[in-house]
């Protein structure tokens, strides 16, 4: 909304009332009145609608302009009767508008219909202009910006689809190799910074909802084969067809993430939402974190771009919590004493190096009280040696050496069951003096062998820096890193105070976007958490998001978030995320670029979250207006929709919010709306085939190709994925279609390029040139047979193809 327009509400209110209590005070009205009004009411309406806002002047005026005729007349200090009638009907009038008000309000008159409609019509905190449905059509969601011009981002090469900034392959080549340093964070400089907008690959599509998500990926949005060879055995992931499919398997537990987390909670209490939090090193596809989510526990899973390809954006596209991570030489980016259960599963960690360096660092992460969980090497190495091609004197001293680190941190060993041990980390002190907290974890912090200290506690059964409730109740309890006064600004009422707010604030979000908890966005990230008030107040099955707190925020309050049972982590927005383009769903931006002035540039924080928001994600800015109307010219250039919107409490709060859509765009190869139509037909036939294959095995001779090629739909498991993909695609322009499908020979030669098929009887189609023909007599047939005598087969499957093109 225009500035001008606030300022006109307040100049308009306060002309108009100077305007009344002079009139009513001396009685002394002048004809000059009129055209002040006039003026007022002219230029008030061109504001209101250019503001978008709707206010009506009429019956104001009118009632006006009388108050003013009646005091004009009744100005005579010889006629107290009529002065008297004036002032008696000017209350009637008065208590007239009144009712007339309620009675509208009450829903009885037609004018109250109206006058919602207007509202409707000119509400500036409307959104309709913008749609948070996935279309994958690429059509243009319409805002008119500012007039001034935003610069335009012109798309990214096609090889930078799955371009990750800090953990660049090429750069990480240059650096050295001990402690796993080059696959640490390592940011280009501003001169290497690419000003570009990343594309989705070919074919992308929308996830699939959770938690189908959890089992099926669509391959077009991850196309990567290699896991699939690489850990055949281990039941990671399979490819069949189009999607890929996760069977929830890992290297540790191949029968199944579900029977394994039966073993831990055997032991751990996972059932009674002790454990909330989880740190999974080495992560994998994060199957392991993916099934935890049905027992309410919310993992952090990392794991190194390295080459396992794509491991970590798997587990981002099948809705998990992951970041691109390793155990290096810096500190891990989350607070001390933030994790419930921490985790390796054959995560191949040296813990026993580097003087037990790695186990402290979980050891400072990690919640007094809380569980570590190791299985695989070198845990019951006498009974694996062989298979583990080890020597047994090598894994013997391994697994010595984690027994001694263990005890110097004072973790007792809870249970070592077949190749699965647990450690418990001391509630506090008592057996190991002098530990303390460290309140703060800073970027890029190198990682040191020492034992991060306990908080001080009165007595022998208290737990160092606090108990916490379980899961769910712990959500909205007073943290202890709050009751204690720890965090630097806050208090118990203050915390209180602001989990209220945001309640607030996230039900008028709801309102602006119904979509916001149906399951239309899984992945969401909040890029200043602050208490995690945001997070807490959407908390819902349907989606988790990553508290990210700014490095350079007056306040660390991860801590608290983590006391909370959300997860989150330490980040500067002035370089790229730890993640892969097209991750998150959902962005929210509550006063970041106000904290980030005069840091970096703007467009930088911009361009990092047009990489990591997916095609038709959405953005929710809350921000100074000043800022918003700023960044709304920018992402104008960004293939963004926007829309800015009043403050909940009114247009007179200089903060406003500003929603955004990302546009649906693919990779310059593929932006012609044909290669959706290609999809389209793909579904078509598939739908055809399937159709007239379930008679008889006899009858699919002649298709048999198409058969194979899509094998892996005929899986009641991805049934959603066809119709998915054909309920979005026939959202695209009908011109495009006709454009691309105008013709028999588009799907007939679709076919013959995508599986080799050669038409039987081709004939049918006119014009169409299927290639060289059998003619060698008994092999060569017709389209009303197959060869064996049997006329009811393909000439019936060809007879629907030939329906389905005309």
């Amino acid at each position: 909304m225009d500035r001008d327009a606030y300022h006109f509400d307040r100049a308009s209110n306060s002309n108009i009332s100077s305007m009344w209590l002079y009139h009513v005070g001396n009685k002394k009205a002048d004809m000059n009145i009129y055209k002040k009004k006039n003026h007022i009411k002219e230029n008030g309406e061109g504001i209101c609608r250019s503001a978008g806002r709707c206010v009506s002047f009429d019956l104001f005026f009118s009632f006006f302009e009388f108050s003013c005729i009646m005091a004009i007349k009744g100005n005579s200090t010889d006629n107290k009767t009529r002065n008297s009638v004036s002032i008696i009907i000017v209350v009637g009038l008065c208590c007239f508008f009144y009712l007339l008000g309620a009675w509208q309000r009450s829903g009885f008159g037609k004018g109250d219909s109206i006058a919602v409609e207007i509202t409707k019509q000119t509400d500036c905190t409307s959104t309709s202009n913008l749609s948070f449905e996935t279309h994958h059509g690429g059509a243009g969601l319409s805002d008119e910006l500012s007039d001034s011009k935003s610069s335009n981002f012109e798309p990214c090469d096609d090889s930078y689809i799955d371009y990750t900034p800090c953990q660049d392959q090429r750069r990480a080549m240059t650096f050295p190799r001990n402690n796993m340093i080059y696959r640490e964070r390592h940011c280009p400089p501003d001169k290497e910074k690419m000003y570009c907008l990343i594309p989705a690959p070919k074919g992308y599509v929308a996830p699939f909802p959770w938690p189908k998500s959890r089992d099926y990926v669509p391959y077009a949005n991850v196309p990567y084969k290699s896991l699939t060879v690489e850990k055949a055995v281990q039941n990671w992931v399979q490819y069949e067809g189009n999607v890929f499919r996760f069977p929830g398997g890992g290297t540790q537990f191949p029968q199944g993430a579900d029977k394994y987390i039966d073993q831990l909670a055997s032991v751990i209490p996972i059932a009674n939402g002790t454990v909330r939090t989880a740190l999974d090193t080495g992560c994998g596809v994060a199957s392991w974190g993916a099934y935890l989510l049905k027992r309410n526990v919310l993992a952090m899973s990392f794991a190194p771009r390295d080459s396992h390809e794509a491991q970590v954006q798997f587990a981002l596209e099948r809705g998990v919590p992951a970041v691109i991570g390793v155990l290096g030489s810096i500190k891990l980016p989350y607070p001390s004493r933030a994790f419930d259960m921490a985790h390796c599963s054959r995560c191949l960690i040296p813990w026993g190096a580097n003087d037990g360096m790695y186990m402290m660092e979980v050891d400072r992460v990690l919640r007094p009280g809380g569980y570590w969980v190791l299985s695989g090497p070198p845990i019951n190495w006498k009974t694996n040696y062989r298979a583990w091609q080890r020597t047994k004197d090598d894994l013997e001293q391994e697994q010595k050496g984690i027994e001694e680190i263990a005890e110097l941190l004072c973790w007792e060993k809870y249970t070592e069951i077949g190749e699965i041990a647990i450690w418990r980390k001391r509630i506090n002190a008592d057996s190991c003096p002098g530990r303390q907290d460290e309140p703060r974890v800073k970027m890029y912090k190198k990682m040191e062998a020492c034992v991060s200290p306990f908080p001080e506690v009165n007595n022998a059964d208290e737990v160092a820096g606090g108990e916490l409730k379980a899961f769910p109740e712990r959500l909205y309890a007073v943290p202890p890193r709050i009751s204690s006064g720890s965090v630097t600004g806050y208090s118990v009422e203050s915390y209180h105070e602001e989990n209220k707010i945001w309640k607030k604030h996230v039900l008028f979000y709801k309102k602006i976007n119904k979509l916001l908890d149906t399951g239309r966005y899984r992945n969401i990230m909040d890029m200043n958490a602050g208490l995690g008030s945001f997070a807490a107040a959407i908390d819902s099955p349907n989606l988790w998001v990553m508290n990210v707190v700014p490095t350079i925020a007056d306040t660390s309050t991860l801590g608290v978030i983590y006391e909370r049972g959300l997860i989150g982590i330490y980040h500067d927005w002035c370089e790229a995320f730890s993640t892969y383009p097209r991750t998150y769903d959902l962005i929210h931006a509550h006063g970041v670029f106000s904290l980030y002035k005069d840091k970096c540039k703007m467009e930088d924080i911009l361009l990092e979250m047009d990489r990591i928001l997916r095609p038709e994600g959405a953005v929710i800015f809350r921000d100074e207006v000043d800022i918003l109307i700023k960044v709304k010219k920018m992402i104008g250039g960004m293939k963004w929709s926007s829309k800015l919107a009043d403050h909940e409490d009114g247009p007179l709060v200089p903060e406003k919010i500003l929603v955004a859509v990302k546009q649906y765009w693919l990779s310059s190869k593929e932006n012609d709306n044909c290669f959706v139509q290609k999809q389209w037909i793909q579904i078509t036939v598939f739908s055809l085939v399937f159709v007239y294959s379930r008679g008889s095995s006899s009858n699919f001779v002649s298709l048999e190709p198409i058969k194979q090629h899509y094998s892996a739909m005929y899986s009641s498991d991805v049934t959603m994925y066809s119709l998915t993909m054909l309920r979005e695609v026939k959202r695209d322009n009908e011109r495009e279609r006709e454009r691309c499908t105008n013709s028999p020979n588009f799907i007939m030669n679709f076919l013959v390029k995508q599986v080799s098929w050669k038409p039987q009887s081709a004939m049918i189609i006119d014009g169409f040139d299927g290639g060289e023909r059998e003619e060698d007599g008994s092999n060569s047939r017709t389209h009303s047979g197959d060869g064996d005598g049997n006329g009811s087969g393909d000439g019936i499957r060809e007879e629907a193809l030939k329906r389905v093109v005309v």
